[in-house]
């Protein structure tokens, strides 16, 4: 549209506007729209850190404020500002079209796609300035060219009617892959652009139609922007409390149906010139109420278009007619597979419930329940996702091995109809019972039954065929291998659990074998030796000894650090203790200090154990005639211990492979072979 013509349809709400400025309806709608803008900006200013696109939307609300701000001052000069109203309102729809990119750019966030880089940003500048230059140019244009003038309308509402669609579609991509949670602080914003880009598409539409701009339509836009201002500061204030990508990972969501999005323009586009066509003949014989009831019903038919473009029910019935008629596959496997593989992945906490979502997903169905196969055999409940918890005490009776046995998709309608189908199957009352139970899917892992999975019934329930039964199959031997592996590393954490207090159990039994083994010692030499004052008092100092090594055992398995403890000694006392602590037996080791001064500062009590425990194996691998030796010397500024026997020696291979192998022993049913890797553990 040339400038002339634009300029005419403004001037002529001018004109009806020069006996009164307070009876200029548009000045006041769209000074409305200024006031509030410049709050919301103000607020977006406050909040613009706890969004991902709090920068980009304080622009958007600026440059909607400079739109309606332009507009508002044109209907107070006697000529409008037709140029700065055309760049101001490219720019407000821009900044708006570039926040829902950025929207829809955080879904992306971590993979190589365009719109989660800044690589698309050059090329929308280039097609924001594209689209500035034609608005702008084709006036003067037309204004020279008869044959540019004829088509200059047509272009000029059909650019602005272009880039309302454009925006309205980007709109439509960032909340159909959204999350429930991230919609709770965006779902506002959500709706307000709809309303502003949905009426700019209606205007626009009608413009084209007509080649004017309707006078009612343009001065209430303003007072549409400014009632959309405040459900955009809904979606504002509530970032402050929440980013909506905090709460969950962000994570991709492509989608596959393009037909569908097209079919969803094509029949919007088709419903609005219907509304149109059906508003003009309201408007033609309306009388005096033409103008209100057109609006009325325009608006009226908006609200039904809303509702049926967010109705679940109806998306859900377009994309099964969609693929009954236009696809020769009904899924796009590669699409299902990444979601379900995704869907799996992000259940690390609470696998089962994220098996039963990822395979529900699938199917489309709302909810599900999930028996699992315990070690016993029997199946009990392991999840319920978006459904009460049924109870523990359902009895499956023989469905689980029918379902081993048949590896079928029991469709429960289907049961109800024809039993005879699944050869007479008597499927469990408690499992009939509950509400909506729709299909029951076996989750095998090679021909072993791992879990039973049912799913409740969607909105919308398409005729299972081949290839719904052929996915549901597959993705149920993913999901059973899934849950084998879950299960397994339940059990190998159970297990460690053991083995660490089955490693505890054997050091204690080890310790008390060496006590008993001292005190056995003593008692056996008592009807020879009681008589003996030395004896008596090598034998109180024997139980002394047990009796100092029980209450740092204790101590240990408390965990008491205040009872056990590092302390400093002298290493040449802790060897002479220990050397004297083994002279009951033979053969008798003797000690060689030729360095002392080296001080510690450890456990002694367990360093006590750990030289005894040594000092024993020699004497054991030793015959009562040979020799133990025990020497401390210096090395480079270090102590270095031997201990020497005249035994019969181990072999290469005995060191390398059993040495310090736990739980094997050379000495048969009195050893624990424990000694020498609590030995070696403790020096390390």
């Amino acid at each position: 549209m040339s400038e002339r013509e634009l300029g005419h349809a403004l001037d002529t709400f001018e004109m009806e506007a020069q006996t009164s400025i307070l009876s200029n309806v548009g000045l006041y709608s769209h000074g409305t729209a200024l006031l509030a803008y410049i709050m919301l900006a103000i607020l977006a200013f406050i909040s613009r850190r706890n969004s991902p696109v709090g920068v980009s939307l304080l622009y958007a609300t600026l440059l909607t404020a400079l739109w309606a701000g332009t507009v508002t001052l044109s209907n107070l000069l006697p000529e409008p500002l037709l140029r700065s109203m055309q760049v101001a309102e490219v720019a407000r729809n821009a900044a708006w079209a570039f926040v829902l990119l950025r929207l829809v750019g955080t879904r992306y966030e971590g993979t190589d796609h365009i719109i989660a880089t800044n690589r698309w940003i050059p090329w929308y500048a280039i097609t924001v300035v594209v689209l500035v230059t034609v608005l702008l140019g084709i006036g003067p244009l037309a204004e020279r060219t008869t044959q540019v003038y004829d088509i200059s309308s047509y272009v000029t509402f059909g650019l602005w009617l272009v880039m309302a669609i454009g925006c309205l579609l980007a709109l439509e991509q960032y909340f159909r892959n959204s999350k429930e949670s991230e919609l709770w602080s965006t779902k506002h914003m959500c709706i307000a652009l709809g309303i502003i880009f949905a009426f700019d598409v209606f205007m626009y539409a009608q413009a084209l139609l007509y080649r004017n701009l309707d006078r009612e339509l343009w001065q209430a836009r303003g007072i549409v922007v400014a009632m959309a201002a405040l459900l955009i500061a809904i979606s504002v204030s509530r970032a402050e409390r929440r980013d909506p990508g905090r709460d969950s990972p962000r994570s991709v969501h492509l989608s596959r149906h393009v037909a569908f999005h097209s079919l969803t323009l094509m029949a919007s586009g088709i419903y609005l010139i219907t509304m149109a066509l059906a508003a003009y003949f309201i408007r033609y014989l309306g009388g005096n109420w033409s103008g209100v009831l057109q609006i009325v019903f325009l608006t009226a038919a908006g609200l039904i278009l809303v509702v049926l473009l967010f109705s679940g029910r109806i998306r859900s019935s377009v994309r099964v007619w969609l693929s009954k008629n236009f696809f020769s596959y009904k899924y796009d496997y590669r699409m299902e597979w990444l979601q379900f593989t995704r869907l799996l992945a992000e259940s690390e906490r609470d696998v089962p419930t994220g098996i039963t979502r990822a395979v529900a997903n699938l199917a489309k169905s709302p909810a599900g329940l999930l028996w699992s196969r315990a070690e016993d055999g029997r199946f009990g409940l392991v999840a319920h996702w978006e459904m009460p918890h049924p109870g523990n005490d359902i009895d499956l009776g023989t469905l689980p091995a029918w379902l081993e046995r048949r590896e079928w998709i029991i469709d429960v309608r289907e049961w109800r109809r024809s039993p005879d189908v699944y050869q007479n199957l008597e499927l469990p009352t408690a499992v009939l019972d509950i509400n909506r139970a729709w299909l029951i899917i076996p989750l095998l892992s090679g021909q072993k039954l791992q879990g039973i999975l049912l799913l409740r019934e969607p909105d919308i329930i398409a005729d299972l065929n081949w290839e719904d039964r052929d996915l549901l199959k597959v993705a149920g031997r993913q999901a059973a291998s899934h849950l084998a592996q879950f299960q397994a590393d339940q059990a190998l954490v159970e297990s460690r659990q053991f083995e660490a207090f089955n490693r505890l159990s054997a050091y204690v039994i080890h310790d008390l074998k060496n006590i008993l083994a001292q005190l056995s010692l003593t008692v056996s030499n008592a009807e020879k030796h009681k008589e003996n004052p030395a004896f008596i008092d090598d034998m109180v100092a024997t139980v002394d000894n047990a009796v100092q090594r029980m209450t740092s055992l204790m101590a240990q398995l408390r965990n008491d650090e205040g009872a056990v403890g590092q302390q400093q000694f002298e290493l040449s006392s802790l060897l002479k203790e220990a050397v004297s602590d083994s002279q009951v037996r033979e053969p008798c080791p003797d000690l060689t200090c030729s360095q002392s001064g080296f001080t510690l500062n450890c456990d002694r009590e367990r360093l006590l154990a750990v030289f005894g425990h040594l000092i024993n194996n020699a004497q054991d691998a030793t015959d009562n005639n040979g020799r133990v030796e025990v020497r401390l010397k210096e090395n480079d500024g270090s102590a270095l211990i031997e201990i020497e026997d005249t035994g019969i020696g181990m072999d290469e291979d005995f060191i390398r492979q059993r040495l310090f192998k736990p739980f094997d022993s050379t000495k048969g049913l009195t050893g624990m072979g424990i000694g020498a890797f609590e030995s070696r553990d403790f020096i390390r």
